[in-house]
């Protein structure tokens, strides 16, 4: 009978892709792929490339064995939550206001940036957790809320980046409000908004053409865990539901910060 089980799980493992050195050199040679396209096409992008397929195997490893420590006690999944929220507000800090800044500007950049990127989803997951939608266990709430600050963080990273590159191409218009009498929030808001908000359209489209273009992470891995299809499908409705909401928040509140001058 163990055996039986063992052949199923590895069934549903190979549903997707099949374990083995093939699948190995596939990734290699994908990310060499990925690198030289980056490389001929002169986006500036090839060492990111590689060193994040690097990064994405190691975490990933790392990620398989502290889930298997912690994912049983609720105060250590806490923990991991709030990790998580912390490296995903660092990323999107880096990439709005770069990583070449101080240690002090970047800590400060981080706390700033876990308004938009953590206190959304960790404001989700402790609402449905307390309802009883969610169970309050470490294999309920760890990847819920990953999903929803790797959202956020996308949404805020996007947002900030695009809000300041729209301040500075159109400085003038920034001058000029200022000139009329705009304070300088007012002056910045005006120009950064529209921008910014483009940020919130992958995650509308993603949600809008959901089951015609793409068939989810969250309803596969439902669907090959043995739920049924209508439980796996109401699962990623709320998931792609909860992502919007997040987002939403994400930019409004990140493009405030931007344009206040805090970050």
């Amino acid at each position: 009978m163990r055996q039986g089980n063992d052949e199923g799980v590895n069934d549903i493992g190979n549903a997707v892709v099949r374990i083995g050195p093939a699948l190995g050199v596939v990734v290699v040679v994908l990310v060499v792929a990925a690198a030289l396209v980056n490389h001929l096409g002169a986006t500036g992008h090839t060492r990111q490339v590689v060193i994040a397929a690097i990064r994405a195997a190691g975490q990933l490893a790392a990620l398989a064995a502290v889930l298997a420590v912690v994912i049983g006690t609720l105060w250590a999944s806490t923990l991991f939550v709030a990790v998580m929220a912390t490296v995903a507000a660092a990323t999107s800090a880096g990439r709005i206001v770069g990583r070449r800044t101080s240690i002090r500007a970047g800590i400060g950049s981080t706390l700033w940036c876990l308004l938009p990127v953590a206190v959304p989803t960790i404001v989700v997951v402790a609402g449905i957790v307390a309802l009883e939608v969610l169970p309050a266990t470490g294999l309920a709430i760890i990847p819920t809320a990953g999903i929803m600050f790797g959202g956020a963080m996308n949404t805020t990273s996007l947002a900030g980046r695009r809000a300041h590159d729209e301040l500075t191409t159109r400085r003038g218009e920034v001058d000029a409000a200022l000139s009329l009498g705009f304070v300088p929030r007012e002056a910045r808001m005006e120009i950064s908004r529209s921008a910014a908000a483009t940020a919130l359209i992958p995650g509308i489209d993603q949600t809008r053409s959901v089951g015609l273009v793409t068939i989810p992470g969250a309803f596969v891995g439902m669907v090959l865990g043995g739920a049924s299809v209508t439980t796996a499908a109401i699962m990623q409705l709320f998931v792609l539901i909860s992502l919007l909401a997040v987002s939403a928040v994400a930019v409004v509140v990140t493009t405030e910060l931007v344009a206040r001058g805090i970050l």
